[in-house]
């Protein structure tokens, strides 16, 4: 077993209620004049954006802003906020809200050094060179970004949906106040908790590597807390045991402590952001659709060994079983969980998606090659997939 591998995780994290007061101090560690980005606009009818405005104010602090950042955010979006930061001659970026804002703000960091279109960094045709140092605080419990260095840029023009990552892109200060996810819809709480998931069995648990138990142990335990604890927010959105729980989850999800030894290529991810790259649904919600039937068509004699382990530690199956069985109903508890406690839709065909761009998304999830994974699969076995989900 090789369990050789770097950890890092230097992302300062302040975690709970009236963390606030401390964000004006942090931010001044790294210059005055500040960007702040968010989306938009629900942190104006929450307060949030008043308490930190008033922050920012009473640190003395010299503040610009950049709303309006998408849902998927844009490449353009990115664009535009680079050339503010040119202008105004930002020293730190100022991130308020989920996954997508944190997203386009590190991108805007990173293309603040870079005279071109930001474009070509997320292609790798320049390399990222420098980036603005990024405070956030967090508004939804999904992606993980605030503790990570990676982020997802959309091109409409393209039609290319890709991830950027690099070192530098790593937020220096986290905000985590479970208590500004209380106005989180239950659509998009039950779409950060498939998220959630979908991090830990698509990018480290379900892999062919051989790993080290306690890590496979930590992952089957922030399932089983999403499992818990995503339904209760959706009847109770006050619930501050249940949002600390799921916006900590979050977190360890993606900050890499999981991947010790065995991260791999996402394929449920790669194969979402295609269909959110034609057409711009919610992350989320793709992955609940298609992260059941993935799993449906891998499942066989080679993997049921895997999917056995995930049925009888996170769903507590009858050991007893065999494992193929307990591997079919590991997935159907899992479609159950997406589809019906969390109420998310089951197929494409319900969000108005239909086959006839499944062979161009096929053909770009695999590169015009092999989709690397805990199963590789081809670009007949993606079309199949999705096929699957309709």
């Amino acid at each position: 077993m090789n369990t050789n591998f770097i950890y890092s995780a230097p992302t300062k994290v302040y975690f709970g209620e009236n963390q606030l007061e401390n964000l004006g101090s942090e931010l001044k560690r790294y210059g005055n004049r500040v960007l702040m980005t968010y989306g938009g606009g629900s942190i104006k009818k929450n307060n949030l954006y008043d308490k930190i405005v008033a922050e920012l104010i009473k640190a003395g602090l010299e503040v610009y802003e950049f709303g309006g950042i998408e849902p998927n955010p844009r490449h353009t979006s990115v664009n535009q906020g680079a050339a503010i930061c040119k202008e105004k001659k930002i020293d730190v970026l100022l991130a308020v809200g989920g996954g997508s804002t944190i997203d386009a703000t590190k991108a805007i960091g990173a293309a603040a050094f870079y005279d071109g279109d930001c474009w070509d960094l997320v292609t790798h045709k320049a390399p990222i060179t420098a980036c603005l140092p990024i405070v956030t605080v967090l508004t939804i419990a999904a992606t993980g970004s605030e503790m990570d260095c990676g982020g997802v840029i959309s091109n409409l023009e393209t039609n290319d949906k890709l991830g950027l990552i690099h070192p530098l892109m790593l937020p220096k200060v986290s905000f985590l106040d479970p208590t500004n996810t209380y106005s989180v819809s239950a659509f998009q709480t039950a779409c950060g908790g498939v998220d959630i998931i979908s991090h830990i069995i698509d990018t480290a648990y379900f892999s062919t590597q051989d790993t080290l138990y306690m890590v496979d142990y930590f992952m089957e335990g922030l399932i089983k807390t999403v499992i818990k604890y995503a339904p209760v927010v959706i009847k109770e959105p006050d619930n501050y045991e249940a949002r600390a729980n799921l916006m900590w989850a979050s977190s360890w999800a993606l900050n890499g402590f999981i991947g010790a030894g065995k991260q791999q290529a996402p394929s449920c991810h790669m194969m979402e952001h295609e269909l959110s790259a034609f057409y711009d649904i919610t992350h989320g919600l793709g992955l609940a659709i298609l992260t059941p039937r993935w799993m449906e068509y891998i499942l066989d004699e080679t993997t049921a060994p895997k999917f056995y382990q995930f049925g009888v530690n996170v769903f507590g199956i009858d050991k007893d079983l065999p494992a193929m069985e307990v591997g079919k109903k590991a997935i159907e508890m899992l479609s159950d969980f997406f589809f019906n406690t969390l109420g998310l839709k089951s197929t494409l065909t319900e969000i108005g998606i239909d086959d006839s761009k499944f062979e161009r998304m096929a053909k770009k999830a695999c590169g015009n090659g092999i989709m690397p994974g805990f199963k590789p699969l081809n670009q007949q076995d993606v079309e199949n997939i999705l096929k699957m989900s309709l």
